[in-house]
């Protein structure tokens, strides 16, 4: 069954945005808690793990895909690609200032209050303290939604806008290239899981010489490379028959704790995502479930194998009773910076996408090269 990209788009986004509605009840527990508290995870359950010490509706996003609305916003309105600059302005304007420690992390409140000033937006994630961390890699769907079947394009767009959360060439945001690749990866007619792996480790693979285990996994030092982290990843889980076995193969290699924000490094969360992805073989409701059993950054990890997922293979195999229920909470959703169904979100980004290709058929007409 083929999907239409207007629904890869849609699928997409409800992956990023159910995927962290679900995790987020559960986020840094150990997976041990999570199997004593709720056996399985398969719903969308209240959560209140913010200071203003509230209990969110069930279906309550949070602070990624806030961070993640705001990139649409700006290219909705610019009906194309956007810069860190397009994307600040509408920070400026749009961003909700109760959300910080709410449903938001504090440090965003910082880099609001500098974005307000004359420093340039691409300097913006000088001012944070975690390069490393997740926060671009968990919600840049947008930026690879937009550059739909351009994976090039997705990485550019993915090292410049996301130079208003984290300095340039960080970690952080080449984590947040695997996210965006694979995105675009997904969104082409025709692709495959193979596909996206390949796009993946295509363009993204830093060379680096490190004596390791034959398997690929390098251990101590599998930060150093992108594609051999996930790779020595994708190895070390191949004969994991569902989430149950995931979890325990991963628990001895992703455990980091005593220091900010110790289960959110991107590396981590991304490499997880991209495993759950293929285990579920893009299942989008499969791998929502299984990411938001894994344990430690489980919102995070939902967000991103679902959002690939979603891309890959659109809603069908999503309950439409999630839907109804994340776009209920956004409704009633104090902190948000908007309340846009997921539907209006998607469709936004779709339409913004058939923009841009138009102009490039304008322009190509007018060259004379069509």
């Amino acid at each position: 069954m083929s999907v239409t990209l207007r629904d890869k788009f849609y699928g997409c986004i409800c992956g990023a945005h159910i995927g962290s509605a679900m995790g987020a009840i559960v986020e840094g527990w150990p997976y041990q808690k999570v199997v004593e508290t709720y056996g399985v995870l398969d719903r969308l359950v209240p959560y209140g793990h913010y200071m203003d010490g509230t209990t969110k509706a069930s279906g309550s996003t949070e602070d990624g895909v806030d961070r993640q609305k705001l990139m649409i916003t700006a290219i909705m309105e610019k009906g194309g690609r956007v810069n860190a600059e397009d994307v600040r302005k509408v920070w400026q304007r749009d961003f909700n200032h109760e959300a910080p420690g709410n449903i938001s992390e504090p440090f965003e409140g910082e880099l609001m209050k500098i974005a307000r000033t004359r420093v340039p937006a691409r300097d913006l994630g000088r001012f944070c303290d975690y390069a490393g961390l997740n926060s671009f890699a968990r919600a840049c769907h947008p930026l690879g939604l937009i550059n739909a079947g351009d994976v090039k394009g997705a990485i550019q767009d993915v090292l410049e806008v996301g130079q208003l959360y984290q300095t340039t060439n960080s970690r952080g945001l080449k984590w947040a290239c695997v996210t965006a690749a694979s995105i675009a990866a997904a969104a082409k007619p025709g692709a495959t899981v193979d596909s996206v792996l390949r796009a993946i480790f295509d363009n993204l693979d830093e060379r680096a010489h490190v004596e390791g285990r034959e398997d690929g996994w390098y251990g101590d030092y599998a930060g150093i490379n992108l594609v051999d982290e996930i790779k020595g990843a994708l190895e070390y889980t191949k004969d994991c028959r569902d989430f149950k076995d995931m979890r325990e193969a991963f628990d001895p290699y992703y455990s980091g704790y005593g220091m900010p924000y110790n289960i959110s490094y991107a590396n981590e969360v991304v490499t997880k995502g991209i495993c759950v992805f293929k285990m579920t073989n893009a299942n989008l409701k499969d791998a929502i479930i299984a990411a938001s059993n894994l344990g430690r950054d489980t919102d995070c990890i939902a967000a991103v194998a679902g959002g690939i997922a979603g891309a890959l293979d659109g809603t069908r195999h999503l309950p439409s009773e999630w839907i109804a229920q994340v776009d209920e909470a956004t409704a009633v959703l104090r902190y948000t910076n908007n309340r846009r169904t997921m539907r209006e979100h998607a469709d936004g980004l779709y339409y913004a996408f058939k923009n841009r290709l138009q102009k490039m058929r304008e322009q190509a007409d007018r060259m004379g090269i069509a």
